[in-house]
């Protein structure tokens, strides 16, 4: 089994703006259940599935198949729950660690949070400047809670 261990954060200021390339992501959701998340997401030039499990903390199963991007499209298109998010990602290595930071667009433009995966749920990391308020008990900054309860309806 694969296993995520992943904390979430809100920004503060635009210090990351400059760091890291944006790459589009588009993704949709076969299922959004709060026990199994089925994703389906393009990102770039690649596309993947990934099954995930429910959370425990910040720790939570993942499984993750990368598929043809014809086959992404076709289930982002006619399968996947809508609306589907829509983002800009750059990865940030701060003190040895890959942050990822989406940039939202659509129902949910404005919101722009940082995710770091951590080896274990103890681990102690340096955060940017730029990292803010940690937000990885709420539940509301899961993507597959944003298609539900877009950030632009907050």
């Amino acid at each position: 089994m694969g296993v995520e261990i992943e904390r979430k954060f809100l920004l503060r200021g635009d210090g990351w703006m400059q760091l890291g390339e944006p790459v589009f992501f588009k993704q949709g959701y076969l299922s959004s259940h709060k026990d199994r998340v089925v994703r389906v997401r393009i990102e770039g030039g690649r596309a993947v599935m990934t099954v995930k499990g429910r959370n425990v903390g910040a720790t939570r199963g993942e499984w993750e198949y990368e598929i043809p991007v014809a086959d992404a499209a076709e289930l982002l298109d006619g399968l996947c729950e809508q609306p589907l998010i829509e983002k800009y990602r750059r990865r940030i290595t701060f003190a040895g660690n890959l942050w990822e930071v989406d940039e939202f667009l659509g129902a949910n433009a404005g919101l722009v949070v940082a995710e770091i995966e951590l080896q274990s749920e103890d681990q102690q990391f340096d955060k940017p400047d730029w990292i803010g308020e940690e937000v990885t008990d709420d539940l509301r900054y899961l993507n597959s809670s944003l298609i539900k309860h877009p950030y632009s309806a907050w």
